[in-house]
């Protein structure tokens, strides 16, 4: 895998960089700004780059900028925003492309998840955290989700399958098939057997029904 990396934090910027290579990863670029990313991108074609959000000069959201950018610009690349905070404001039309992913700093800790996610997103899929996912997904509009259909809507978000979301929640996959089918009937959206898919139809109707999600704060895995 092929990787970039913009982060402005010298330390934490070499760090990742000698995580990928010692997963036998190459690093085709590490800058401390996202300037002219979409240019560098093209010339050293990465399957995946990682932005912080807030890079220089106002550290506001010049990582979220360039993302959307470098999506508009190059759909296939893989991109992956990681930060301290949670910022949700264009987050949700980056999810509708796909190949994206959203996580906080410190799931870089567990090595083996983090580079789980960063190989999904690479191939296509979504990553997104799941802090995050309780910001996008809020409560606005699912009023009609029983609690356990939330649960299983929250870790579709995060790029899990049905097999992966029946692990996650002491259930079988059968059972986990019957509340996927509910909910998506529940929130009028088509069913799909693509489960990437299917988180991008969900996240898609939040943006269509409320620019604003209201955050729900819930229990994490």
């Amino acid at each position: 895998m092929r990787v970039m990396l913009v982060e402005d934090q010298v330390l934490l910027r070499e760090g990742l960089a000698g995580l990928f290579r010692d997963a036998q990863h190459e690093v085709v670029g590490s800058f401390g700004d996202a300037k002219g990313l979409t240019g560098l991108v093209a010339e050293r074609e990465p399957d995946i780059v990682l932005l912080d959000i807030r890079l220089p000069p106002t550290y506001t959201d010049e990582g979220t900028r360039a993302a959307a950018e470098l999506k508009a610009a190059r759909p296939a690349t893989g991109v992956l925003l990681l930060s301290q905070h949670i910022e949700t404001a264009h987050t949700v039309d980056l999810v509708a492309r796909g190949g994206f992913g959203y996580l906080l700093k410190d799931r870089v800790l567990d090595v083996a998840d983090f580079l789980s996610a960063v190989d999904r997103v690479a191939k296509g899929g979504s990553a997104l955290d799941p802090h995050v996912v309780g910001q996008l997904l809020g409560r606005r509009g699912l009023a009609e989700l029983t609690e356990r259909e939330y649960d299983v809507l929250r870790l579709m978000a995060q790029g899990l399958t049905n097999a992966g979301v029946a692990r996650r929640l002491f259930l079988s996959e059968r059972t986990v098939e019957a509340h996927v089918r509910r909910l998506l009937a529940k929130l009028d959206i088509a069913d799909s057997d693509d489960a990437h898919r299917r988180v991008l139809a969900v996240l898609t109707y939040l943006r269509a029904g409320s620019a604003e999600p209201a955050s729900w704060e819930g229990t994490f895995p």
